[in-house]
Protein backbone atom coordinates (compact mmCIF):
# COMPACT_ATOMS: atom_id res chain seq x y z
CA UNK A 1 0.00 0.00 0.00
CA UNK A 2 1.29 3.26 -0.80
CA UNK A 3 1.32 5.49 1.81
CA UNK A 4 0.27 9.55 1.11
CA UNK A 5 2.73 11.96 2.44
CA UNK A 6 2.41 15.65 3.00
CA UNK A 7 5.10 18.03 1.89
CA UNK A 8 6.45 17.86 4.56
CA UNK A 9 7.51 14.54 5.10
CA UNK A 10 8.39 14.30 1.13
CA UNK A 11 10.67 16.90 1.60
CA UNK A 12 11.96 15.48 5.11
CA UNK A 13 12.74 12.05 3.80
CA UNK A 14 14.22 13.54 0.81
CA UNK A 15 16.73 15.94 2.92
CA UNK A 16 17.74 12.70 4.87
CA UNK A 17 19.36 11.32 1.61
CA UNK A 18 20.54 14.15 -0.01
CA UNK A 19 22.96 15.43 3.36
CA UNK A 20 24.18 11.54 3.18
CA UNK A 21 24.65 11.90 -0.16
CA UNK A 22 25.70 15.24 -0.20
CA UNK A 23 28.08 14.40 2.81
CA UNK A 24 30.23 11.38 0.66
CA UNK A 25 30.17 13.56 -2.64
CA UNK A 26 31.94 16.71 -0.42
CA UNK A 27 34.47 13.82 0.97
CA UNK A 28 35.61 11.96 -1.72
CA UNK A 29 37.46 14.33 -4.13
CA UNK A 30 40.09 14.84 -1.04
CA UNK A 31 40.49 11.03 -0.06
CA UNK A 32 42.45 8.30 -2.22
CA UNK A 33 45.98 6.76 -2.39
CA UNK A 34 47.18 10.26 -1.49
CA UNK A 35 45.13 13.02 0.54
CA UNK A 36 44.19 16.14 -0.85
CA UNK A 37 45.06 19.08 1.81
CA UNK A 38 41.73 20.78 1.76
CA UNK A 39 43.45 24.49 2.53
CA UNK A 40 45.41 24.10 -0.89
CA UNK A 41 42.67 23.33 -2.94
CA UNK A 42 40.71 26.29 -1.84
CA UNK A 43 43.61 28.13 -1.85
CA UNK A 44 43.86 26.85 -5.84
CA UNK A 45 40.27 27.37 -6.74
CA UNK A 46 39.16 30.43 -4.98
CA UNK A 47 42.40 32.34 -4.42
CA UNK A 48 44.34 32.52 -7.28
CA UNK A 49 47.01 30.56 -6.24
CA UNK A 50 47.28 27.27 -8.57
CA UNK A 51 49.04 24.21 -6.58
CA UNK A 52 49.25 20.30 -7.57
CA UNK A 53 46.19 19.59 -4.64
CA UNK A 54 43.84 21.85 -6.73
CA UNK A 55 44.32 20.65 -10.20
CA UNK A 56 44.01 16.81 -8.86
CA UNK A 57 41.01 18.43 -7.27
CA UNK A 58 39.35 19.88 -10.14
CA UNK A 59 40.95 17.83 -13.17
CA UNK A 60 41.31 14.28 -12.06
CA UNK A 61 39.06 13.84 -8.46
CA UNK A 62 36.02 15.94 -8.95
CA UNK A 63 34.82 14.58 -12.68
CA UNK A 64 35.60 11.45 -11.20
CA UNK A 65 33.24 11.68 -8.44
CA UNK A 66 30.45 13.36 -10.27
CA UNK A 67 30.56 10.58 -12.93
CA UNK A 68 30.39 8.01 -10.25
CA UNK A 69 27.63 10.25 -8.56
CA UNK A 70 25.38 10.76 -11.75
CA UNK A 71 26.02 7.27 -13.24
CA UNK A 72 24.81 5.62 -10.06
CA UNK A 73 22.44 7.86 -9.75
CA UNK A 74 20.75 6.81 -13.10
CA UNK A 75 20.94 3.70 -12.52
CA UNK A 76 18.93 3.19 -9.45
CA UNK A 77 16.17 5.42 -10.80
CA UNK A 78 16.47 3.02 -14.03
CA UNK A 79 15.97 -0.09 -11.78
CA UNK A 80 13.24 1.41 -9.72
CA UNK A 81 10.84 2.05 -12.42
CA UNK A 82 11.67 -1.18 -14.67
CA UNK A 83 10.76 -3.37 -11.37
CA UNK A 84 7.31 -1.43 -11.39
CA UNK A 85 6.84 -1.94 -15.30
CA UNK A 86 8.36 -5.75 -15.80
CA UNK A 87 6.44 -6.40 -12.68
CA UNK A 88 9.91 -8.11 -11.87
CA UNK A 89 11.54 -7.67 -8.82
CA UNK A 90 14.81 -8.86 -9.78
CA UNK A 91 14.34 -6.46 -12.85
CA UNK A 92 17.68 -4.03 -13.42
CA UNK A 93 19.04 -2.04 -16.15
CA UNK A 94 21.10 -4.61 -17.94
CA UNK A 95 17.76 -6.80 -17.97
CA UNK A 96 16.96 -5.28 -21.03
CA UNK A 97 20.00 -6.48 -23.28
CA UNK A 98 21.44 -2.60 -23.69
CA UNK A 99 24.25 -2.99 -21.86
CA UNK A 100 25.16 -6.22 -23.80
CA UNK A 101 24.54 -4.53 -26.85
CA UNK A 102 27.02 -1.63 -25.30
CA UNK A 103 29.50 -4.63 -24.74
CA UNK A 104 30.14 -5.81 -28.29
CA UNK A 105 30.21 -2.76 -29.18
CA UNK A 106 33.07 -1.39 -27.11
CA UNK A 107 35.01 -5.31 -27.12
CA UNK A 108 34.96 -5.10 -30.98
CA UNK A 109 36.46 -1.51 -30.54
CA UNK A 110 39.16 -3.13 -28.93
CA UNK A 111 39.77 -5.57 -31.17
CA UNK A 112 40.24 -3.76 -34.03
CA UNK A 113 44.00 -2.70 -34.71
CA UNK A 114 44.27 0.95 -34.30
CA UNK A 115 40.79 1.84 -34.38
CA UNK A 116 40.71 4.72 -32.68
CA UNK A 117 39.04 7.79 -33.12
CA UNK A 118 36.77 10.65 -31.95
CA UNK A 119 33.43 11.36 -32.55
CA UNK A 120 32.24 14.57 -31.39
CA UNK A 121 33.11 14.06 -27.80
CA UNK A 122 33.38 10.16 -27.80
CA UNK A 123 36.43 8.15 -28.38
CA UNK A 124 35.80 4.85 -30.34
CA UNK A 125 35.51 2.75 -28.05
CA UNK A 126 32.77 4.71 -26.34
CA UNK A 127 30.78 6.02 -29.82
CA UNK A 128 30.73 2.15 -30.47
CA UNK A 129 29.35 1.00 -27.24
CA UNK A 130 26.85 3.70 -27.21
CA UNK A 131 25.96 2.42 -31.31
CA UNK A 132 25.41 -1.04 -29.44
CA UNK A 133 23.29 -0.02 -27.35
CA UNK A 134 20.90 2.32 -28.94
CA UNK A 135 20.91 -0.70 -31.49
CA UNK A 136 19.56 -2.83 -28.52
CA UNK A 137 16.97 -0.55 -27.85
CA UNK A 138 15.54 0.13 -31.44
CA UNK A 139 15.50 -4.12 -31.58
CA UNK A 140 13.82 -4.24 -28.67
CA UNK A 141 11.51 -1.63 -29.32
CA UNK A 142 10.63 -2.97 -33.17
CA UNK A 143 9.77 -6.60 -31.53
CA UNK A 144 7.83 -5.36 -28.97
CA UNK A 145 5.24 -3.33 -30.61
CA UNK A 146 1.93 -4.53 -30.82
CA UNK A 147 -1.04 -2.81 -32.38
CA UNK A 148 -2.42 -2.29 -28.37
CA UNK A 149 0.97 -0.80 -27.85
CA UNK A 150 3.94 -2.35 -26.83
CA UNK A 151 4.45 -5.79 -24.93
CA UNK A 152 6.58 -5.48 -21.56
CA UNK A 153 6.51 -9.43 -21.37
CA UNK A 154 7.95 -9.73 -25.19
CA UNK A 155 10.63 -6.43 -23.73
CA UNK A 156 11.88 -8.96 -20.98
CA UNK A 157 12.00 -12.27 -23.07
CA UNK A 158 14.01 -10.25 -25.99
CA UNK A 159 16.46 -8.20 -23.56
CA UNK A 160 17.26 -11.80 -21.80
CA UNK A 161 18.02 -13.20 -25.55
CA UNK A 162 19.72 -10.07 -26.37
CA UNK A 163 21.86 -10.96 -23.51
CA UNK A 164 22.76 -14.36 -24.35
CA UNK A 165 24.13 -13.71 -27.96
CA UNK A 166 26.02 -10.65 -27.08
CA UNK A 167 27.30 -12.98 -24.59
CA UNK A 168 28.15 -15.44 -27.79
CA UNK A 169 29.53 -12.69 -29.94
CA UNK A 170 32.04 -11.17 -26.81
CA UNK A 171 33.33 -14.52 -26.15
CA UNK A 172 33.39 -14.93 -29.78
CA UNK A 173 35.78 -12.15 -30.37
CA UNK A 174 37.86 -12.80 -27.46
CA UNK A 175 38.71 -16.06 -28.86
CA UNK A 176 40.03 -14.05 -31.94
CA UNK A 177 41.94 -11.65 -30.48
CA UNK A 178 45.30 -11.76 -28.69
CA UNK A 179 46.35 -11.41 -25.33
CA UNK A 180 47.42 -8.17 -24.70
CA UNK A 181 43.69 -7.22 -25.86
CA UNK A 182 41.88 -9.56 -23.91
CA UNK A 183 43.29 -7.43 -20.67
CA UNK A 184 41.80 -4.09 -22.01
CA UNK A 185 38.07 -5.78 -22.98
CA UNK A 186 38.47 -7.35 -19.49
CA UNK A 187 38.92 -3.81 -17.92
CA UNK A 188 36.27 -2.64 -19.77
CA UNK A 189 33.88 -4.97 -18.49
CA UNK A 190 34.41 -4.94 -14.76
CA UNK A 191 33.03 -1.49 -14.82
CA UNK A 192 35.38 1.76 -14.46
CA UNK A 193 35.56 5.33 -13.13
CA UNK A 194 38.76 7.04 -14.57
CA UNK A 195 38.56 9.52 -16.45
CA UNK A 196 40.49 12.85 -16.81
CA UNK A 197 38.35 16.44 -17.02
CA UNK A 198 34.72 16.85 -18.30
CA UNK A 199 34.47 15.97 -21.57
CA UNK A 200 32.95 12.65 -20.77
CA UNK A 201 30.54 14.03 -18.32
CA UNK A 202 29.30 16.38 -21.26
CA UNK A 203 28.78 13.64 -23.74
CA UNK A 204 26.41 11.89 -20.92
CA UNK A 205 23.95 14.77 -20.94
CA UNK A 206 22.10 14.27 -24.33
CA UNK A 207 21.22 10.99 -23.15
CA UNK A 208 21.06 10.82 -19.63
CA UNK A 209 19.05 14.37 -18.67
CA UNK A 210 16.34 13.42 -21.66
CA UNK A 211 16.44 9.85 -20.31
CA UNK A 212 15.64 10.11 -16.97
CA UNK A 213 13.71 13.20 -17.20
CA UNK A 214 11.27 10.91 -19.32
CA UNK A 215 11.08 8.53 -16.15
CA UNK A 216 10.54 10.61 -13.45
CA UNK A 217 7.76 12.21 -15.26
CA UNK A 218 6.14 8.81 -14.61
CA UNK A 219 6.28 8.82 -10.79
CA UNK A 220 2.62 9.35 -10.29
CA UNK A 221 1.76 6.75 -12.92
CA UNK A 222 3.93 4.29 -11.21
CA UNK A 223 2.41 4.29 -8.38
CA UNK A 224 -1.00 3.37 -9.60
CA UNK A 225 0.86 0.80 -12.70
CA UNK A 226 2.01 -1.01 -9.07
CA UNK A 227 -1.13 -2.37 -7.88
CA UNK A 228 -1.74 -3.53 -11.46
CA UNK A 229 -2.29 -2.51 -15.00
CA UNK A 230 -5.98 -3.56 -14.43
CA UNK A 231 -6.21 -1.18 -11.57
CA UNK A 232 -4.18 1.73 -13.15
CA UNK A 233 -6.27 1.99 -16.43
CA UNK A 234 -9.47 2.13 -14.40
CA UNK A 235 -7.77 5.26 -12.59
CA UNK A 236 -7.35 6.92 -15.79
CA UNK A 237 -3.49 6.07 -16.45
CA UNK A 238 -2.85 5.75 -19.85
CA UNK A 239 -0.45 2.45 -19.08
CA UNK A 240 0.97 2.08 -22.36
CA UNK A 241 2.54 5.20 -22.52
CA UNK A 242 3.91 4.80 -19.21
CA UNK A 243 5.71 1.69 -20.18
CA UNK A 244 7.16 3.36 -23.62
CA UNK A 245 8.13 6.29 -21.87
CA UNK A 246 10.06 4.26 -18.93
CA UNK A 247 11.09 1.84 -21.30
CA UNK A 248 12.85 4.68 -23.90
CA UNK A 249 13.86 6.36 -20.98
CA UNK A 250 15.48 3.09 -19.13
CA UNK A 251 17.58 3.03 -22.08
CA UNK A 252 18.86 6.22 -22.95
CA UNK A 253 19.91 6.52 -19.35
CA UNK A 254 21.57 2.88 -19.56
CA UNK A 255 23.01 3.37 -22.71
CA UNK A 256 24.84 6.87 -21.82
CA UNK A 257 26.06 5.47 -18.50
CA UNK A 258 27.25 1.91 -19.92
CA UNK A 259 28.59 3.88 -23.10
CA UNK A 260 31.15 5.68 -20.44
CA UNK A 261 31.66 3.35 -17.21
CA UNK A 262 31.01 -0.04 -18.44
CA UNK A 263 28.59 -2.62 -16.99
CA UNK A 264 28.40 -1.93 -13.06
CA UNK A 265 26.18 -4.53 -11.31
CA UNK A 266 24.12 -4.66 -8.57
CA UNK A 267 23.41 -0.74 -8.23
CA UNK A 268 19.92 -0.49 -10.32
CA UNK A 269 19.05 -4.06 -8.61
CA UNK A 270 20.05 -3.58 -4.66
CA UNK A 271 19.13 0.29 -4.22
CA UNK A 272 15.53 0.71 -5.48
CA UNK A 273 14.92 -2.35 -3.03
CA UNK A 274 16.76 -0.69 -0.45
CA UNK A 275 15.28 2.57 -0.48
CA UNK A 276 11.48 0.97 -0.38
CA UNK A 277 12.65 -0.65 2.78
CA UNK A 278 13.21 2.47 4.19
CA UNK A 279 11.30 4.73 2.83
CA UNK A 280 7.95 3.07 1.46
CA UNK A 281 6.47 2.53 -2.13
CA UNK A 282 5.23 6.06 -3.16
CA UNK A 283 7.43 6.26 -6.87
CA UNK A 284 7.82 10.16 -5.91
CA UNK A 285 10.13 9.37 -3.03
CA UNK A 286 11.79 6.25 -4.67
CA UNK A 287 12.81 7.81 -7.72
CA UNK A 288 14.88 10.51 -6.63
CA UNK A 289 15.66 8.85 -3.19
CA UNK A 290 17.29 5.71 -5.56
CA UNK A 291 18.94 8.88 -7.75
CA UNK A 292 20.64 10.16 -4.40
CA UNK A 293 21.45 6.85 -2.37
CA UNK A 294 22.38 5.27 -5.77
CA UNK A 295 24.71 7.92 -6.56
CA UNK A 296 25.99 8.06 -2.70
CA UNK A 297 27.02 4.66 -2.61
CA UNK A 298 28.76 4.33 -6.13
CA UNK A 299 30.54 7.61 -5.34
CA UNK A 300 31.92 5.32 -1.61
CA UNK A 301 32.68 2.30 -3.61
CA UNK A 302 34.59 4.19 -6.38
CA UNK A 303 36.53 5.65 -3.57
CA UNK A 304 37.13 2.30 -2.26
CA UNK A 305 38.18 0.95 -5.35
CA UNK A 306 40.71 4.28 -5.48
CA UNK A 307 42.35 3.20 -1.93
CA UNK A 308 41.52 -0.43 -1.22
CA UNK A 309 44.68 -1.85 -3.41
CA UNK A 310 46.94 1.65 -4.15
CA UNK A 311 49.50 2.47 -5.73
CA UNK A 312 47.08 0.67 -8.31
CA UNK A 313 43.17 0.66 -8.45
CA UNK A 314 40.39 -2.10 -8.43
CA UNK A 315 37.76 -2.00 -10.79
CA UNK A 316 34.77 -0.58 -9.31
CA UNK A 317 32.47 -3.37 -10.83
CA UNK A 318 34.15 -5.97 -8.70
CA UNK A 319 33.33 -3.41 -5.28
CA UNK A 320 29.63 -3.41 -6.09
CA UNK A 321 29.23 -6.78 -6.57
CA UNK A 322 31.13 -7.51 -3.26
CA UNK A 323 29.20 -5.40 -1.26
CA UNK A 324 25.85 -5.68 -3.46
CA UNK A 325 25.30 -9.58 -3.24
CA UNK A 326 25.74 -9.62 0.61
CA UNK A 327 23.59 -6.60 1.20
CA UNK A 328 20.95 -7.98 -1.42
CA UNK A 329 20.77 -11.13 0.02
CA UNK A 330 20.06 -9.50 3.59
CA UNK A 331 17.32 -7.33 2.35
CA UNK A 332 15.52 -10.83 1.12
CA UNK A 333 16.16 -12.25 4.10
CA UNK A 334 14.41 -9.44 6.29
CA UNK A 335 11.15 -9.60 3.86
CA UNK A 336 11.09 -13.56 4.40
Amino acid sequence: MTRILTSRQFYGIIAIYAIGAGAVFFVSPFLGGETLNMTQVMNGLFHNSPNVDADIFLYHRLPRVLLAFIVGGALGVVGAALQVVLKNVLAEPYILGIAGGGAVGAVAAISIPGMFFQFGPFTSTQFLSLAGCMFCIAGLYWLAQRPTGISMNTILLAGVTFNILCGAAILLIRYLVNPHQLVAMDRWMMGGLDVVGYQDLVSLTPFLIPGLLMVFMQANALNQLAFGEDMAHGRGVDVQRVQRMVFLGAGLATAAAVSLAGPIGFVGLVIPHAVRRLSGYDHRVVLPASFLLGGGVLTLCDLVARTAVHPTEMPVGIITAIIGGPVFLRILLVKK
